[in-house]
């Protein structure tokens, strides 16, 4: 029995990659990103106000939510998903009313505990990762 809890995986080893821990510029990630909704709704044929900002000449790169840190790793984890969706998935990304945010990129989700376990305060419900998602 104790060989079987020994050989078990340690706290880390599950998901690690192997790669230094460097917080994400969030400046870097949104230009890769506006490139990529870009090119997505292009071939996708989508339009949108997403769509219209990511190919506009206006940079789009808001900051991380307050108290969020995602990693380099995560943002290269966001855009591979990106990248990998269906043209039909990401119009739901950058859709004009109910967007939604793939959860590769939802790097800092909000707090989804209801008011009254928060102590009756309204419940935060913004987590911005970009144009649509």
């Amino acid at each position: 029995m104790l060989a079987l809890l020994a050989g078990a995986p340690t706290a880390g080893d599950i998901g690690s990659s192997c790669q230094p821990v460097v917080l994400l510029d969030h400046t870097k990630f949104f230009s890769a990103k506006q490139g990529l909704d870009c090119d997505r709704c292009t071939s996708c044929s989508l339009t949108s106000t997403a769509c219209n900002a990511a190919c506009g000449k206006k940079p789009v790169a808001p900051p991380f939510p307050k108290n969020c840190y995602p990693l380099v790793h995560d943002g290269e984890v966001c855009l591979r998903a990106l990248t990998a969706a269906s043209c039909s998935d990401y119009a739901l990304f950058v859709a004009d009313h109910g967007a939604i945010i793939p959860t590769e990129c939802d790097f800092c989700p909000a707090d989804k505990a209801p008011a009254s376990a928060q102590g009756g305060g309204s419940a935060s419900s913004a987590s911005t990762t970009g144009t649509g998602g």
